[in-house]
């Protein structure tokens, strides 16, 4: 960790494990550092950042003007997979920021993560700018190997992976608008509704109809608060692989299903997943999905988990795949 951090400070990218999905990291108030971020994931330059933190205290480097409702929920939930934006203190530049008055801060809740953070801390470090570790609008890599595979060939040789194993939750942090009255939700994710509304006491602001209890949902997003605050992950679509993806669909011979464990397959479908539950079925998305591209098939058909919870990140997910291509 102290070789990683060392090497943060000297400029370098290092891809490290977060409980979500693998992070691609590199000093936040660093404006070259960042740059490389953009050139290997062949992101937009306007797209902003989220900035990793060791822990809440470093809240005021980044941000100003933080509610209490945005002070209630860091304490409830940090480390974990939430990211608050807030207005951005002077520390945030516009390479972080992609040019807008808000930052997105977040502490992930994994020993490797906090380790390379607290490394990094300890030798002045404010933070770390570490968007998702593959290239842009892809699937986001959920294992070292598949950071690998994403992006090792955009690496420089003293760049570095961090293999901390395969990720625990599986898809991005709950991004949380913190800017107003009250709490916005601009990205579902293992953070749900119910748990912001218990923590804060106030009515969440729900920005699309993922959120609907429904068998079927529709595929396209309303217009939201993400159209005022650019935040990772927002585009309508994003997390797509090469294979095309069906949503509620009956698969036919040749295409990839993904399915809870007790839908059956139909014959000729090759099966890719067969999560127990929701928890597991967004845990082994991505890597399903990736299977996918490695066998070759040209389209996936995926049975939506229905219902509350982390089913309306994963819904999302998949909207925005299936948007993809």
């Amino acid at each position: 960790m102290a070789a990683a951090a060392s090497h943060l400070v000297a400029g370098g990218l290092v891809a490290f494990p977060t409980e979500t999905v693998y992070g691609l990291g590199a000093d936040a108030s660093n404006a070259m550092a960042v740059a490389r971020i953009y050139s290997v994931k062949g992101r937009p330059a306007d797209h902003p950042l989220i900035v990793h933190m060791a822990s809440m205290d470093g809240l005021g480097a980044w941000a100003r003007d933080v509610p209490e409702y945005a002070i209630s929920l860091a304490r409830d939930f940090w480390p974990g997979p939430m990211t608050l934006v807030l207005k951005r203190s002077s520390l945030a530049k516009d390479f972080i920021t992609g040019g807008q008055d808000t930052v997105g801060v977040r502490v992930p809740d994994h020993v490797v993560a906090l380790a390379l953070l607290e490394a990094f801390q300890s030798i002045g470090g404010k933070g770390v700018a570490a968007p998702s570790a593959n290239r842009f609008g892809q699937v986001s890599p959920t294992t070292a190997a598949a950071v690998a595979d994403e992006i090792g060939e955009y690496l420089d040789s003293a760049d570095q992976i961090i293999d901390g194993g395969a990720c625990a939750v599986g898809v991005e942090s709950t991004i949380i608008d913190c800017t107003g009255d009250a709490p916005r939700i601009l990205r579902p994710g293992a953070i749900t509704v119910a748990m912001i509304e218990a923590s804060t006491s106030q009515t969440v602001v729900k920005a699309s109809n993922i959120f609907e209890d429904a068998q079927e949902v529709e595929v396209g997003l309303t217009a939201s608060a993400t159209k005022e605050i650019r935040v990772s992950g927002s585009l309508e679509n994003h997390y797509a692989p090469a294979a095309k993806v069906l949503l509620c669909e009956i698969p036919t011979p040749g295409q990839g299903f993904i399915a809870h464990a007790n839908m059956e397959t139909p014959a000729g479908a090759i099966r890719l997943a067969s999560p127990q539950n929701d928890e597991e079925f967004a845990q082994i998305l991505y890597s399903a999905l990736r299977e996918a591209d490695a066998q070759g098939l040209k389209e996936v058909v995926v049975m939506q988990p229905i219902g509350i919870g982390i089913a309306v990140a994963i819904r999302d997910r998949l909207a925005r795949a299936a948007n993809g291509r």
